[in-house]
């Protein structure tokens, strides 16, 4: 059929426009690692129904359409008859209010020949869960149309049957004309079996088209993504929700009293002056401006300070309120996005750790403007870190998490637990419960390393120090400011450490391990990007017999 071949032409279009992402050579092994460990079902985000015209979400994409026609004015069936919209034009028109976010008179009174959304550009979705995208436009129109159709025939029918009971006029034709009425509806029935198999054929073909644009549109495999263009080439829409997160006083409250970690940094600057003195200092990140006034009062000539967040409106009165308007700069907006007042800076400090140090991909933003801005002998802080898993056994922590889904308040959840494992928990985790010596995974050099070192594979060794079974692995992770200085400073995140608001990250197994003093449990740890969220993390965890991928988010 030709209009299926032009669709066909279209989806390849659209193809054409999807994220290019890098494949991984052991994309096969972990996609069977996720369908197929402890019988879970596959991750799933919840879909999204908000309004096409202000923020209201409703639990199903018709009580959207019905808000829009009452609220707004905007009938979808009158849209659909007008520009005679099928799955594809519906999907750029989702795509267009989205991006454009027009009013829904600009929409409904547009005079022109083509849609405003007339563009292939609209087909890449400007958000991967709208539930409105998955949304079958052309069934539900028919069916609207249908039973108008059944409203305004069964009408005539009543009238016909009043104007029948009125005049019961017998119909008297000659064998001519009764011969000739015969021919003709046999030539009707013909071409109606002829019609109804051509829509067979065409619903059939339809249907074949609906589930491939919808497959390309909602399709998302936890595959790896290429790092380098993870984050920076988010928009500021698509990063809104992890800026916004931080526009609250509570989460700089908590990191400000965190001693382990501001005390760190300030320590770090105040021992070391005469790296920062006379110097021009970029904070990536800056929150209520902490770090570049502890900079400031170890001597830099100037510090320029970058958040997208709205604390930076609160960071520039703490500027003003403590006199450093002169030496401190502060910037609203992403460091991907702002323009600089200097073409290079000496230092970038920034306190960019996430748990399990990497959630959050914020050291990609460090290592974008290490990249653009900083001197070739410059120098990034903190430069040095790196990430450790250790066994524990601890019964207890599982039974929180995951035996309590046996008898919840004397009913079964036990469905629930073959999910919940998948979520890796933060927690702080007792010292006395470590039944293994550390092992480290992962080494950074935010001088040196690259995007790619930011999703990683690694196999690993735990020695036990002790009899027990292995319930959980944890990782956490310890931060060096190293280079360069007289007066080394460090920290970690680990159990046996001061705790942090960072605690430890917990992937609980299903089944335990025993194990024996000094025995070598051997697994392997892989880290990359979530698809669907560069900013969350998969993290596959094999070990023993057993393997599970763990989502952060």
């Amino acid at each position: 059929m030709a209009d299926f071949a032009d669709c066909e032409g279209q989806f390849e279009d659209y193809e054409g426009q999807l994220i290019d992402y890098e494949e991984d050579k052991d994309i096969d092994e972990i996609e069977d690692d996720d369908d197929d460990v402890w019988d879970g079902d596959g991750e799933e985000s919840p879909e999204e129904n908000q309004c096409l015209f202000c923020d209201q979400i409703f639990p199903s994409v018709d009580e959207v359409f019905r808000h829009c026609e009452k609220e707004h004015f905007f009938n979808i069936i009158d849209i659909g008859r007008k520009w005679k919209l099928d799955c594809i034009q519906y999907i750029k028109m989702i795509n267009y209010i989205r991006s454009k976010k027009p009013t829904s008179l600009e929409i409904t009174q547009f005079k022109g020949d083509k849609p405003l959304w007339d563009s292939d550009d609209y087909l890449k979705p400007h958000n991967m869960e709208d539930g409105l995208l998955q949304y079958d436009i052309e069934y539900f129109i028919s069916q609207k149309v249908g039973k108008d159709v059944q409203n305004e025939a069964t009408s005539v029918d009543s009238n016909s049957s009043e104007q029948e009971h009125k005049q019961q006029t017998p119909v008297v034709m000659t064998p001519s004309e009764y011969h000739s009425l015969c021919l003709k509806l046999q030539g009707a029935n013909e071409r109606a079996e002829s019609a109804e198999t051509e829509l067979q054929r065409a619903l059939h073909d339809l249907q074949k088209m609906r589930t491939m644009v919808q497959n390309l549109v909602m399709s998302q495999p936890n595959e790896p993504i290429k790092s380098e263009s993870a984050v920076h080439t988010l928009t500021e829409d698509e990063d809104e929700e992890y800026f916004g997160s931080y526009a609250h006083f509570s989460i700089h409250e908590d990191m400000l009293k965190d001693k382990v970690r501001t005390e760190s940094y300030r320590d770090f600057m105040y021992k070391n002056k005469d790296l920062f003195k006379d110097k021009v200092v970029l904070d990536v990140g800056c929150g209520t401006g902490i770090l570049s006034m502890f900079a400031v009062s170890a001597g830099a000539k100037q510090v320029i300070a970058v958040d997208q967040s709205d604390i930076v409106y609160q960071a520039m009165d703490i500027v003003r309120e403590n006199n450093l308007q002169d030496k401190i700069t502060i910037l609203k907006g992403r460091i991907e996005d702002v323009k600089l007042p200097v073409e290079e800076v000496d230092i970038i400090i920034s306190e960019w750790m996430g748990y399990f140090l990497l959630f959050e991909s914020m050291l990609d933003s460090v290592l974008y403007a290490r990249d653009k801005y900083l001197k070739i002998d410059g120098s990034v802080y903190p430069d040095k870190c790196n990430i450790q898993l250790v066994a524990i056994d601890d019964k207890d922590v599982h039974d929180k998490h995951i035996a309590f889904w046996e008898n919840v308040y004397g009913f079964k959840m036990s469905c629930m637990q073959a999910d919940v494992v998948k979520e890796a928990s933060v927690d702080i985790v007792k010292p006395d419960k470590i039944i293994s010596e550390p092992a480290v995974i992962k080494e950074l050099d935010c001088r040196l390393c690259k995007f790619g070192d930011l999703q990683f594979k690694q196999d690993f060794q735990l020695s036990l120090a002790t009899k027990g079974e292995i319930t959980a692995v944890i990782g956490y992770f310890d931060i060096h400011f190293d280079r360069n200085c007289g007066n080394k400073v460090m920290f970690s995140t680990g159990p046996k450490d001061t705790s942090t608001h960072w605690k430890q990250t917990v992937f609980l197994l299903e089944k335990f391990i025993p194990v024996q003093k000094g025995e070598i449990v051997k697994g392997t740890v892989h880290c990359r990007k979530n698809k669907k969220d560069p900013r969350a993390l998969l993290i596959t965890l094999s070990i023993q017999d057993q393997s599970q991928t763990y989502l952060m988010q």
